[in-house]
């Protein structure tokens, strides 16, 4: 009987590592091999933000810029529903469905809320969701009722010293914090926000802007961190001047890849990032929002004999 047990025990086990195994093959940012196969579709239902970092410039009716934080339009969850329908339609090499702003989307109930209209209407696809992590443990209930399967969180030091260089202020629980209180009380929601993921079986991803001068010489020390902790991989991204932070200079690339190199013994390094807009969909590197009607055409024949080969 316990032999019996066991067995059943093993099958669950090994159909969870296999499912995990697909989304992260199926995930462009999680494998720079399917960055080339498969694609995601940014929804932009997030305005609401409950953090001003010092280098985030958040526009919502942008549609010149390439980068986190922009978006064309800010959708309700029914456009949202109807916009990946269409997407999904015309473009079926997308495979993962995202709440990545404009703002963070655990500041905004309407993430949630477009995530059940998806997972009803396509349960098939993986749901991401991108977060400073402030409102990380509040939220993790919802998080795993609604089935998001990767978690990315932006965690750019571990020191409260360093973090408090990088924010202007959080809002938490309706009360503005500034300087070290509110680097600790984020830094402390981040971690343990992070560990309930993990513990979860939510795949993580670790964002860690990059900034020249702040916090360039702590980051191996967030990768330490996060390795032990059960993340899966790391996206170390440059800094981009604007904001607060307008006058700085960001890293070059030769610094970003030493700093890569510096964190890949003790997590997984994403390098193929392209800091996507809030709306962008289609490949990474390939924003299907951002393209005229023949080159979309153009990219959907290209992946249409893709996937035949394959």
């Amino acid at each position: 009987m316990s032999t019996e047990i066991k067995n059943i025990c093993d099958i669950e086990v090994s159909n969870k590592d296999e499912e995990m195994k697909r989304i992260i093959a199926q995930h462009p940012c999680y494998s720079k091999e399917a960055q080339h196969k498969f694609g995601r579709i940014h929804l932009p239902v997030a305005p609401a933000c409950n953090i001003q970092c010092n280098y985030c410039d958040r526009k919502f009716d942008c549609v010149n810029e390439s980068r986190p934080g922009v978006t064309s339009e800010v959708l309700t969850p029914e456009e949202a529903l109807e916009k990946t329908k269409q997407v999904l339609e015309e473009f079926p090499f997308i495979k993962v469905v995202a709440v990545a702003g404009p703002g963070d989307p655990l500041a905004n109930d309407t993430t949630f809320e477009t995530f059940r209209h998806i997972k009803a209407a396509f349960p098939e696809v993986t749901l991401c969701l991108s977060t400073n992590g402030l409102a990380l443990p509040d939220r993790m209930p919802e998080i795993i009722e609604t089935g998001v399967d990767t978690l990315t969180v932006t965690l750019n030091a571990i020191d409260p010293a360093i973090e408090a260089q990088l924010i202007s202020h959080i809002i938490y629980k309706g009360k503005i914090y500034k300087g070290i209180e509110a680097a600790e009380i984020l830094i402390k929601n981040q971690l343990a926000g992070i560990k309930m993921a993990v513990d979860a079986g939510i795949i993580v991803k670790i964002n860690t802007v990059m900034v020249p001068g702040i916090n360039d010489k702590h980051v191996v020390e967030v990768a330490k961190k996060v390795n032990e902790m059960g993340v899966y991989i790391m996206n170390i991204m440059p800094l981009i001047c604007q904001a607060k932070f307008a006058d700085m200079e960001p890293p070059t690339p030769e610094e970003r890849l030493a700093l890569q190199n510096a964190c890949e013994p003790y997590v997984r390094q994403m390098k193929h990032c392209r800091q996507c807009r809030s709306d962008a969909f289609g490949l990474i590197g390939k924003d299907l929002s951002q393209m005229s009607e023949e080159r979309r055409n153009t990219v959907k024949l290209e992946m249409t004999k893709l996937s035949k080969k394959t």
